[in-house]
């Protein structure tokens, strides 16, 4: 009763680099209307920290923000003549919270808001807070609406609540009416596609949760979305071409209407941005992307670094090219900005957000709970448990490590209930139960992350050969006639490593375990609070650890290096710092990046760079 196609996961590893993931046109499949349906947070619990941040940010954030006073007030008193709140979001992620958790509180605020929300109406569909005059043509006006029809169009899709959806429509057609009678009014100063950002991809839900061509059309005729062809461009200047939350959210537009029409050309953009990440130095070793909004590729990590809007997009796309590609490399990419980036961008208790999550200098707390950032972030946190399984063909991938469970149907029509029991990013051990209803054969895909030079499987306790080039950045093919009672073993070796910087970080070394990356925090190393952080040098071979650590999290980890206060004469004596590393999303981490005495002899190259 079992059967281990270990000649068809080396098959498929050989076509992956052959095809080059999504990256090469010939991979595209025919049809991807044939994709499988994406699991529904919903049949997922999550334990661990990706579980505790979304419960903190329940308890902690969306709980005790004044949805009253800072959200609906202004839609209720319509006096701005511009400005943006981000009401639209806000619904999106209380729904999606409360369909996840059925917190009973926090579904009497998601009613709450959203019956608000629709009561501000008018007849001709309009919801905003601007004047008479500003409606649609103020800056961020139509990008405020088009997120409401967002929310409400989720509150339909998981609750199943009609009023919310004719709201949607009625605004999504006050926009359509509006803009299209005369097209060429809109004219901000910034590019078209990123002043109205959001429309596209939430046209698109409309259009799948009602069937109205309109919806579609509107997207693909009037905002010409297959057409987009914006190059990445650097910096912020001019019209902010180069504005990195924007261009994600369209090629994730893109991608998702592919999905309804078939076409290489829609898969363009993203092809382009995967290259700029993994071949172009756009990807920064903390998983994130863009510098004051927009693309940047000098490896700078100042100021304004990382915004939180691009880094959930960033996910948002890797979670429709994992689905479309069954690459796992999408996942190491997805991990990667997780653990650091993501979790950067809130305090470790959950109460306050970032806009930036710079890696090198002090980071700040946006001053407050509205506009596009802090919304964001409670919106991505919200779909994270949609993003640890996957349905690939007739079965299931996993794909983050993290205690949780997932109970689901298979094409088959049998029900199977997947559990992990993990404490990863500690260790590198993952136990999978795998319980079908019934006796019944289909694949389970694990991802061995890029980052893991050794692994280890077994089924029932019997060891599976995994071959050496593809201990890591695979995901490992196990089809057999699965039992209830079934385990997965996972063992991954958890190695810490000095990984080498590129073009602004040349001839530094950040240090990194698993996902994981390390910082200096000066609250936790008194010793420096006086000095230069960009003039220590560490000793690298002095790098010990994890120790336990509980400044991120509970179970948290930290490591422990020596070095010098400076690059001089004392170098050549003993060390006079001891030094605590801890985990990135440490609140006052101010270095990630760390001189060292014997340059180009010391580290790895960033796993991720070059992988796609």
């Amino acid at each position: 009763n079992r059967t281990i196609l270990y000649a068809r996961a080396r098959l498929l590893a050989i076509s992956a680099l052959a095809c080059g993931s999504l990256l090469a046109a010939s991979s595209v499949r025919a049809a991807e209307s044939s994709l499988p349906p994406r699991i529904d947070l919903r049949d997922v619990e999550v334990g661990g920290e990706i579980g505790r941040r979304i419960n903190v940010t329940i308890d902690n954030n969306l709980l005790v923000l004044d949805a009253d006073g800072d959200f609906l007030k202004p839609f209720q008193e319509r006096k701005r003549s511009s400005g943006y709140i981000g009401l639209g979001k806000l619904i999106d992620s209380l729904v999606r919270m409360a369909a996840y958790s059925e917190n009973e509180r926090l579904v009497e605020l998601k009613k709450h808001v959203v019956t608000e929300t629709i009561a501000t109406q008018d007849d001709d569909g309009y919801i905003g807070m601007m004047v008479p005059d500003k409606r649609v043509w103020a800056l961020w006006d139509i990008h405020e609406m088009v997120y409401i029809v967002n929310g409400l169009t989720s509150d339909y899709r998981f609750f199943g609540e009609e009023k919310s959806l004719a709201a949607a429509r009625k605004l999504a057609d006050y926009v359509i009416e509006r803009w299209s009678a005369e097209p060429d009014r809109f004219d901000p100063f910034i590019t078209v596609f990123m002043a109205v950002t959001g429309l596209e991809e939430s046209f698109l839900m409309l259009h799948d949760a009602t069937g109205e061509p309109r919806y579609l059309d509107f997207v693909t005729d009037f905002r010409r979305l297959p057409e987009w062809d914006s190059p990445i461009v650097l910096g912020r200047w001019g019209p902010i071409e180069g504005h990195a939350y924007a261009y994600l959210h369209r090629c994730l537009a893109q991608l998702r209407l592919h999905q309804e029409q078939p076409a290489p050309r829609l898969l363009e953009k993203t092809r382009n941005v995967i290259d700029f990440l993994a071949q172009g130095d756009g990807l920064l070793i903390n998983g994130v992307v863009s510098q004051h909004e927009c693309w940047q590729d000098t490896q700078d990590g100042t100021a304004g670094l990382g915004e939180t809007c691009a880094t959930a997009y960033l996910l948002r796309v890797l979670d429709e090219c994992i689905r479309m590609e069954q690459d796992s490399r999408y996942g190491d990419m997805m991990e990667r900005a997780i653990y650091n980036g993501l979790l950067a961008a809130q305090s470790p208790d959950g109460r306050r957000l970032r806009y930036y999550v710079p890696f090198e200098g002090k980071r700040v707390y946006f001053g407050g709970d509205t506009y596009c950032c802090p919304c964001n972030y409670r919106r991505i946190v919200a779909e994270l448990p949609s993003m640890i399984y996957y349905r690939f063909g007739k079965g299931l991938a996993v794909n983050l490590f993290v205690d949780s469970k997932l109970e689901t149907k298979l094409s088959g029509g049998v029900t199977v209930v997947i559990r992990q029991e993990t404490d990863y990013p500690n260790s590198g051990r993952v136990v999978i139960h795998v319980d079908p209803e019934k006796p019944a054969t289909f694949p389970v895909w694990v991802r061995i992350p890029r980052g893991c030079e050794e692994a280890t499987i077994s089924v029932n306790g019997t060891g599976l050969a995994i071959a050496t080039d593809e201990a890591g950045g695979r995901f490992h093919f196990i089809e057999r006639q699965w039992q209830a009672g079934d385990t997965i073993e996972l063992d991954m070796t958890m190695p810490l490593r000095w990984v080498r910087g590129r073009k602004a970080q040349a001839g530094r070394v950040a240090a990194m375990r698993g996902p994981q990356l390390f910082c200096l925090s000066p609250a936790a190393n008194p010793a420096v609070a006086d000095l230069d952080l960009r003039q220590i040098v560490i000793d690298p071979e002095t790098l010990e650890g994890p120790v336990p650590d509980d400044t991120v999290r509970p179970d948290g980890m930290a490591l422990r290096v020596k070095g010098w206060k400076e690059m001089g004469f004392t170098t050549g004596g003993g060390h006079n710092l001891d030094l605590m590393l801890t985990e990135f999303p440490d609140p006052d981490g101010e270095a990630t990046y760390f001189r060292i005495r014997r340059l180009g002899r010391i580290g790895v190259k960033d796993e991720l760079v070059g992988a796609m």
